[in-house]
């Protein structure tokens, strides 16, 4: 048996001789792009996925490559041609080429794109929960709420074995400025299908005394971007947003963007940026008390001096300004009364002269009128007589008639027909023979 075993660089290699025999062409893929990342020569490293149809368990996932002359040729046509930035969270149709490798294993590289297929289940579902909840009103109600000056007393929710945890509670007890911060762990388990159950149920157990806590605390270590589905859910989302208390998330990497991050009131890279940023809001509330107790106990006592002056120099200028004033007021009373004497009478003058230039302009415009409405009725009694049945025959013409109606056409009548011809001057007795 041993004779036969084979290495594991001679089994890999077996199965890439095997896979370049048996699918030797490009295939045309349809995946979802769970991870995208580029490095300095160029390249991009994909990571595809496919999950269940009816529900968000992955089912597949495969490495991906771009090599640096395809994709710096793919990036840009798939963007123009879609609108849409090439990076995680979209679907897409690509040609790829099936590899193995002895050392890396199984990957996909890419040859082409079709930019017709585009966004992916997982940017349309975060999009379509984000609109649900917009519609719903209630999108923006966590980014509203307002973090207490002093917010010391921190709800956590998290893996109590996560790395993440660990650093966040570190940094907060060896802060630089001795602040005291007091947090409790609420455990959740913040990777796979349970992420949704389990988190929503630690915000119940939070909310169940949320009287003792400022702030809520979501953290998650790092890991892959696939593994982020379960921050991805309607149900946790609306639970977010509308918990009655501030919700900071640091719970994937800087490139990566949940649902519960875009509800959520602050969202920071990791663990450690969300406890930062604690420190960082109460040392800012600690600096504006110290200055406003100093500048308070020196403000008092500038005031008192200052108003201490003022007031003694007040009380010795009340007489002379009250005369002062007096005499403005007055004078100032005269100058309105004759300047309204002097308005009415210009005022009147010009509607004077305006009444008489419109008497003399209504007279003008009356006869042009006459003689325009004149001329119009001599010209309608020309068309009138123009079109006069008498005047017509004057010029030659006749009308025919049978008992007493216009003939108008030949094909009304009958042989024994009798018919007057009327002309300018008499009639004539007709009878029809023949048509």
């Amino acid at each position: 048996m041993e004779e036969h075993a084979l290495s594991l660089y001679e089994l890999n290699a077996l199965v890439k001789r095997s896979i370049n025999t048996c699918m030797p062409d490009t295939y045309w893929v349809q995946a979802e792009l769970s991870d995208v990342r580029s490095n300095y020569s160029g390249h991009c490293y994909l990571e595809f996925v496919q999950k269940e149809p009816r529900g968000n368990k992955l089912i597949a996932k495969a490495r991906g490559t771009i090599w640096s002359n395809v994709f710096r040729l793919l990036k840009p046509y798939f963007e123009e041609e879609t609108g849409q930035a090439f990076v995680a969270g979209i679907k897409v149709m690509v040609k790829v080429t099936v590899e193995f490798h002895e050392l890396y294993g199984y990957s996909l590289t890419v040859q082409d794109i079709d930019p017709t297929y585009t966004l992916g289940d997982m940017a349309r579902r975060r999009r379509e929960i984000l609109k649900q909840l917009e519609e719903e009103g209630v999108l923006t109600l966590n980014k509203e709420l307002e973090i207490p000056l002093l917010a010391q007393r921190i709800a956590v929710i998290s893996s109590a074995t996560a790395a993440g945890y660990g650093d966040f509670c570190n940094q907060l007890e060896h802060n630089p400025y001795g602040f005291v911060f007091y947090p409790r762990l609420f455990p959740a388990i913040m990777q796979g299908e349970r992420v949704e159950p389990s988190v929503i149920a630690a915000l119940d157990a939070i909310n169940a005394c949320r009287d003792h806590w400022d702030v809520v605390v979501i953290i998650r270590g790092g890991g892959a971007t696939s593994d982020l589905s379960g921050f991805d859910t309607y149900e946790l989302a609306a639970n977010c947003t509308q918990f009655p208390l501030p919700i900071i998330t640091g719970i994937g990497h800087e490139r990566d963007d949940t649902v519960l991050d875009s509800v959520s009131h602050t969202r920071v890279k990791t663990p450690t940026a969300a406890a930062e940023f604690l420190i960082n809001h109460l040392h800012d509330t600690a600096e504006v008390l110290e200055n406003h107790a100093s500048a308070i106990l020196q403000a008092v006592s500038t005031r008192m001096e200052r108003e201490k002056v003022r007031l003694a120099r007040i009380a010795e200028r009340i007489p002379v300004q009250t005369r002062m004033r007096l005499n403005e007021e007055h004078y100032r009373q005269e100058r309105i009364m004759k300047q309204l004497e002097v308005g009415w009478q210009s005022r009147l003058a010009k509607e004077t002269h305006f009444l008489n230039m419109l008497e003399t302009q209504l007279g003008v415009v009356s006869q042009r009128r006459l003689v325009k409405e004149q001329h119009r009725l001599q010209l309608l009694e020309q068309e009138v007589k123009a079109a006069s049945p008498e005047h017509l025959l004057k010029r030659g013409y006749s009308i025919t008639l049978k008992n007493g109606k216009a003939v108008t056409d030949a094909s009304a009548l009958q042989p024994g027909d009798e018919l007057t011809t009327r002309l300018a001057q008499g009639e004539i007795k007709s009878i029809v023979t023949k048509k």
